[in-house]
């Protein structure tokens, strides 16, 4: 498969935004994926959605494809090794090129990934509740860890987009969150209570379809009800740098979704420098 190509970022251009990700533990990059790519990408949603796995191997979990519309949020583990267009996404070098200028970075790894359905509705049970994403790495992994969002619909004000808290990744771990909690109030809460005093400011991911941010993997966010026509629908893809490691005494089946550093299928190095 021919390598896509992507506009080399200038350095001014890298400095600035990694000043603003060391600053604030996000940053909102343009739309950097093919709208050819997206097109395909949506359709090999649904067919994983409806259980359909083009390389026969099935989500982590095995979920049970539907043909239903999404009532709850969506949230498919790893869909990347059971789809080939999705893997393809995952891996694609404008990601990587953006996440090392970010970091620093000399290797980027993924080491697992989220295919995210959010219907419209306030039904209840499609808030993704504030959260630190290494509360859930850190029983397995240790160092230089982020996310890149990647969104494939056009994520709006209105349609549930993520939103984090400015330097929140300077608090440490606090162990205050819930990623499956709908009670977004109650979990600020507990944050607050235990960030000494650390400023609560909340911003907007607002991302054109094939936009994508990047959030450090202490930085505290959520996102609310989608009020928009359509579903919200994303994909988080979770990177490791040549700075991290698998955590001692930890063994790969006991790392829940996160996937083995030495497969290549579910762990993709997708950068070098």
């Amino acid at each position: 498969m021919k390598t896509p190509e992507i506009t080399p970022l200038s350095d001014a251009t890298k400095r600035a935004a990694a000043a603003q990700f060391a600053r604030d533990g996000f940053y909102l990059a343009p739309a950097v994926i093919p709208t050819e790519l997206l097109a395909r990408v949506r359709k090999r949603i649904d067919a994983v959605y409806a259980g359909e796995y083009e390389t026969g191997i099935p989500p982590c979990g095995s979920p049970k494809g539907s043909q239903e519309p999404p009532q709850k949020l969506v949230k498919i583990d790893n869909a990347h090794r059971s789809d080939r267009t999705i893997f393809e996404l995952v891996t694609h070098p404008a990601i990587g090129e953006w996440a090392a200028a970010l970091t620093g970075a000399k290797m980027l790894q993924v080491f697992a990934c989220q295919m995210l359905i959010k219907p419209p509705g306030s039904q209840g049970g499609v808030n993704v509740g504030w959260h630190q994403d290494q509360e859930y790495w850190d029983h397995a992994l240790t160092g230089e860890l982020f996310t890149a969002w990647v969104a494939i619909s056009d994520v709006t004000a209105e349609s549930g987009p993520m939103r984090f808290v400015p330097g929140s990744q300077h608090w440490g771990l606090l162990k205050a969150g819930d990623f499956f909690s709908d009670k977004l109030d109650e979990i600020k809460a507990r944050f607050q209570g235990k960030s000494g005093g650390g400023k609560w400011e909340e911003v907007a991911a607002v991302l054109p379809p094939g936009g994508v941010s990047f959030h450090h993997r202490l930085t505290v966010h959520g996102s609310g009800e989608n009020h928009a026509a359509s579903p919200r629908v994303s994909f988080a893809i979770h990177f490791r740098t040549e700075q991290s490691g698998l955590r001692e005494g930890t063994k790969w089946q006991d790392a829940g979704y996160l996937n083995d550093f030495a497969d290549p299928v579910g762990s993709p190095v997708s950068y070098r420098a």
